[in-house]
């Protein structure tokens, strides 16, 4: 706060004694000590206050930061960082089921299903010769075998 040395406290006591005198002394010095205590206590309370704000503006820093890292979509982030163009999502993309299965001359899909196209064949325009629909492939079977214990 002040800097004052030895020295200088000595000559300031000589003249307040020289100029106020001996008799009221202690009464200067007491109210002296009384405003240099209040002085004290509103510089407390301004530098609490002024602590009390930093603490509530650091607060509401952290408080939008929060906000901000809680609407925001992780995975959309993360995705959005590490694939910006979208490339190497469609390069990991399965190609399309039509374009997997070749269809049959004259056969015609209907309806997506889990196994792949269903085919069914078309009726012979008029004059055209007529064909045989393909004969459906047998699906492999299976035998269990049970082993003896």
């Amino acid at each position: 706060m002040f800097d004052f040395s030895w020295s200088e406290l000595l000559v300031i006591a000589l003249v307040a004694l020289v100029v106020i005198g001996p008799k009221d002394l202690p009464k200067v010095l007491r109210t002296v000590g009384r405003w240099a205590g209040k002085a004290r206590a509103v510089a407390r309370e301004f530098q609490s206050s002024i602590d009390q704000m930093i603490r509530e503006s650091e607060l509401e820093e952290v408080r939008k930061e929060v906000e901000k890292v809680a609407t925001t979509d992780i995975g959309h982030e993360i995705q959005r960082s590490v694939d910006p163009k979208g490339e190497l999502e469609a390069s990991l993309q399965p190609p399309a089921l039509e374009e997997t299965v070749a269809k049959p001359e004259g056969a015609e899909t209907s309806g997506p299903s889990a196994g792949g196209a269903v085919t069914t064949p078309s009726l012979p325009e008029a004059g055209a010769p007529a064909t045989e629909p393909a004969a459906p492939v047998p699906e492999a079977k299976t035998e269990k075998t049970q082993t003896a214990a």
